[in-house]
Formats: C-alpha cells, sequence, structure tokens
C-alpha cells in the first residue's frame, strides 16, 4: 500500500521532480564552476616529455594560472601592456593561440573536455601546447654561448647570464657537442644578437638539446603565452611551487 502511494500521490511524484531538479541543477553548478575556472583561470596539464629536465620530468603534472583574462583586459586598454611574467617564469606556449577564437570558444573547448573527461579539446590543441621557461622580454637583446643566453635588458648597459636575471634558481642540460661540430649546422649552441620587438619573447626548453623553442620558432609573440605554472601537484616528492 505504502509504494503504491508513492507511486501516484501528486506530493511524491513532485518530491522526486523537485530532487531530480535538485541533482540537474547541482550538476550545471559544478560545470559552470569547473568551465569557468579552466577557462579563465586555472588549467592543469601533463609534462609530456623531458624537455625541462633536470628540474621537471615527463609525467610531471603542473598547475598554471590563465592569462585569458589578462589578455581581454588588455585587448579594453585596461591593463598594463606589460606581461604577467618574468625572466625564469615556467610558462605555457600556445603556439595555435590566435586560431582559438577567444572567450567563447575557450568556454566551448572546456564543454567538450568536460565531458570527454580531458580527453579531447575543441581545437586539437593539445600538440600545439608546449612548457617552456621564458627567458627574454620584449626590448631585450640577447646572444647565446654554449648554451647559456646573456640578456641585456631594454636600457641596460651590460648583459647579464640568464641565471642573473631570473627571480629563480633553475638547472639546465647541456647537451655534449662532438668535437668536429660545425656552427653552420642546425640547433648550434651558439647565436648572435636577437632584438626582441615589442610583444615578444624568447622561450627555451630547461634540456637545451630540445630544439622545440625559440630557437627554431624564433621569437614568440607575448599574446601565446597562455598562462604561467604556479604550482606542481605530482610527483608528491616535488609537490609545490615549481
Amino acid at each position: 500500500m505504502f509504494d503504491k502511494w508513492r507511486r501516484y500521490s501528486y506530493a511524491a511524484q513532485k518530491t522526486r521532480r523537485y530532487r531530480l531538479l535538485w541533482i540537474l541543477l547541482c550538476f550545471a553548478g559544478i560545470y559552470i564552476l569547473y568551465n569557468s575556472l579552466t577557462s579563465f583561470f586555472f588549467s592543469f596539464r601533463v609534462l609530456e616529455n623531458n624537455a625541462m629536465q633536470p628540474g621537471f620530468h615527463a609525467g610531471d603534472r603542473l598547475i598554471f594560472s590563465s592569462f585569458l583574462v589578462h589578455s581581454l583586459l588588455s585587448n579594453l586598454g585596461s591593463a598594463d601592456r606589460l606581461p604577467p611574467f618574468r625572466r625564469g617564469t615556467v610558462v605555457l606556449v600556445d603556439m595555435n593561440g590566435r586560431k582559438n577564437g577567444g572567450a567563447l570558444a575557450a568556454l566551448l573547448d572546456g564543454f567538450v573536455r568536460f565531458f570527454s573527461a580531458q580527453r579531447a579539446d575543441l581545437f586539437g590543441k593539445e600538440g600545439h601546447l608546449y612548457i617552456k621557461r621564458v627567458i627574454g622580454l620584449p626590448g631585450d637583446e640577447i646572444t647565446m654561448t654554449n648554451f647559456i643566453i646573456r640578456v641585456k635588458p631594454r636600457g641596460g648597459s651590460y648583459s647579464l647570464t640568464e641565471f642573473e636575471l631570473s627571480e629563480k634558481p633553475y638547472d639546465i642540460t647541456i647537451p655534449q657537442v662532438p668535437a668536429l661540430w660545425d656552427e653552420s649546422l642546425p640547433f648550434a649552441g651558439n647565436a648572435d644578437r636577437i632584438f626582441l620587438g615589442e610583444n615578444e619573447c624568447f622561450v627555451l626548453s630547461d634540456d637545451r638539446s630540445n630544439t622545440n623553442d625559440s630557437r627554431t620558432w624564433g621569437a614568440v609573440p607575448a599574446d601565446l603565452i597562455a598562462g604561467k605554472a604556479i604550482f606542481r601537484y605530482w610527483p608528491p616528492r616535488a609537490l609545490g611551487p615549481p
């Protein structure tokens, strides 16, 4: 009799409808919060290779702050034009960034990533995302000797090594170059002066044998730098700010 009452009672049906509606609203709220955070404020990335060793290794998981809001404000003229990162900062470079369509596209991409448990994305841009370190800022003058960068900041009177100008210490891996290596060959460890433009940055891998960086791309437009690493949450032994 009790089961029949629950089945046919208007009050019981109304209670079930409210419960279902509450579940749907909770799910929608969680989705909107997740999508807003990951589209405009944070992103979670896995380092797929050893390009940033010895400080980082394949499988490391990092949280990046997003520069999307900063970029939108800059376009409106409401924010400082200086980039929101410094020399030595580990950043996420989106080499396909200008093709992604802005804030609306970011929301749609978040929708796809959410319902695919991060296994798919709208633009197939995972192959265009690179974790690198900022070495030079707009206006800098850069030279390279034996894979180590010297930087003359804009307005500076002399050059300093990349390590002296970095806000945080870091190590790099310098490859062993064969004795008969010809400097005219690609990926040599020396480079003549490079002058960075008003919106250009120079980014490198910490493992200098990995040349997927400004040595092959050239200077990177600052608006292609999508975020900076703020926390490493895996592996546990390296837990903390990068």
